[in-house]
């Protein structure tokens, strides 16, 4: 299971982002057990796209991320392809449909 860099500044966040070609986003909170339930799930999601840089966000510590995402609700899954956010789940997140939009994405990168 891949770990995930905590990321605990809007700066950081935006050189994470910057940096990596395929950054990925996990904003959850202290108290949301959908959150805590979902995480170990999408780290072992993750391990089948080693390109892609994953990053944990307590939205608790980084109270400014919600208004920087337009976030309403936890857990949000953002995936960013060079620096544009081409997927977002939130809430309720079916992991087959995760893996598919985003083996799509690998996929095409890959042919590049």
């Amino acid at each position: 299971m891949r770990e995930f860099t905590e990321l605990k500044s809007i700066s950081h966040i935006d050189g994470f982002i910057e940096e990596n070609q395929l950054a990925f986003l996990y904003i959850s909170r202290n108290n949301c057990s959908v959150c805590h339930a979902l995480l170990p799930q999408v780290k072992e999601l993750m391990d089948k796209f080693p390109d892609i840089q994953p990053a944990h966000i307590v939205a608790d510590n980084v109270e400014e991320v919600a208004g920087r995402f337009s976030i309403f609700t936890v857990p949000v899954l953002l995936l960013f392809v060079e620096g544009k956010e081409y997927v977002r789940e939130a809430r309720i997140v079916h992991l087959d449909l995760l893996e598919d939009k985003i083996q799509r994405i690998y996929e095409n990168l890959r042919d590049i």
